[in-house]
């Protein structure tokens, strides 16, 4: 677990840090190619809250194109930005349904990414869900 959590670190560490990089690499980047993204074993549903210990990980949250992320997602906003977490868009199928979820939420990070391995590690099937140092929930 304490692999896990400096993966997870290092991870969300990079979705959020990796605008401030002095000079950044110039990689070509065609985020439209990375759809769609699918992550069979994540579905919207019911999540039960739990106490989770992952000292230093950077909250982020996990959502897919779907009315009940949608829903959440306008609902958590002022948390999210609160906390300044991460999104990872974890069901999407186009780069328009990316585009309205981020259009949903100003002010925050949305990365398309397959979820079923981090999802393995923190023993999740549903969505959207907001994981922090200490708990993870609905």
């Amino acid at each position: 677990m304490k692999h896990f959590a400096l993966l997870l670190v290092l991870l969300v560490s990079s979705l959020v840090l990796g605008a401030e990089l002095e000079n950044p690499p110039e990689v070509p980047y065609d985020e439209a190619a990375l759809l769609p993204i699918r992550s069979p074993s994540l579905r919207p549903g019911p999540v039960e809250p739990r106490a989770v210990n992952l000292p230093g990980i950077t909250a982020l949250f996990l959502i897919g194109d779907d009315p009940r992320s949608h829903a959440w997602l306008q609902q958590r906003l002022p948390d999210l930005l609160r906390l300044g977490a991460a999104g990872l868009v974890v069901n999407v199928e186009s780069a328009q349904a990316l585009q309205a979820l981020r259009n949903r939420a100003p002010g925050l990070s949305l990365t398309p990414v397959p979820g079923d391995d981090l999802a393995a590690r923190l023993g999740l099937s549903r969505y959207p869900v907001l994981i922090t140092a200490t708990a993870i929930e609905q």
